[in-house]
């Protein structure tokens, strides 16, 4: 666990004073934002389950820019652990006021060859991680009469994508949880949102062959790939006072491929 004392807390910025969890951060596009929320102020809880090097190194980057940060390994889509991940916070913190389900796996196959445990396994902590989340802090959520949900859905569960059958069903699960979570919660000034990001430059993408780099170019009207800032800056709308008036909608963060 890294974390700064209560005096060093950011006083400054449009998050500040808020606490963020932020699911499966210690890379990617949850690293980044995470980067983000700390640098506007919030508190920022990272949650990881495979490296929790990377996690604390974010951690304590974030504490030598003068932000606050926590690390949290938890697997999401084991559900007691999630609730015990959010008992932890709420009786260290008190409250929720941001959170992320960016956590993500992939297991890319055809589907006459895609094996039943990668389909349950992506599924299991793409859609049900943000399931189990939601449901242990929704009661949290009610009882503030404010929140911020944000899910890291993707341009694949709008659109479909081969060889990802599982994580575009993941993705366009999160869609329909995001909907229906927003009218359930709406009346009590919760928002829920969800960032469907397109062909994002990650360590991910980066691994990728050259031609099917070239090939997730070619299909972006603009011509280029996204960056993660791209994406963090959209959450950090979202999860702000300027977002109180939108929830249930879908933001494609894509270059116009959904288009």
């Amino acid at each position: 666990m890294v974390e700064t004392d209560n005096n060093s807390i950011s006083r400054g910025g449009e998050l500040a004073g808020k606490i963020a969890l932020v699911t499966g951060a210690s890379r990617g596009i949850g690293r980044g934002i995470a980067q983000k929320l700390a640098s506007l102020g919030a508190t920022v809880l990272i949650n990881y389950n495979g490296s929790r090097e990377r996690a604390e190194a974010l951690a304590a980057e974030i504490v030598e820019n003068g932000g606050q940060a926590q690390c949290l390994g938890c697997d999401v889509s084991d559900f007691t652990a999630c609730g015990s991940m959010v008992e932890e916070i709420i009786k260290k913190y008190g409250r929720v006021d941001i959170l992320v389900n960016n956590a993500g796996v992939t297991r890319d196959n055809l589907i006459m060859r895609m094996s039943e445990e990668d389909y349950d396994r992506v599924l299991d902590t793409n859609l049900k991680g943000a399931f189990n989340t939601i449901r242990h802090l929704s009661r949290h959520f009610l009882k503030q009469r404010s929140g911020k949900i944000v899910n890291i859905s993707s341009v694949s569960g709008v659109l479909g994508n081969p060889g990802q059958a599982n994580y575009s069903a993941s993705k366009a699960g999160l869609i329909g949880l995001t909907k229906s979570v927003a009218r359930e919660l709406a009346s009590r000034g919760v928002c829920v949102n969800a960032v469907a990001p397109g062909f994002i430059d990650t360590d991910m993408t980066r691994a990728l062959p050259e031609k099917a780099r070239e090939a997730g170019v070619a299909a972006v009207p603009m011509g280029r790939m996204g960056s993660v800032e791209d994406i963090a800056e959209t959450v950090a709308f979202l999860a702000g006072e300027r977002a109180n008036y939108i929830t249930g909608q879908v933001i494609c963060v894509d270059g116009g491929m959904a288009i």
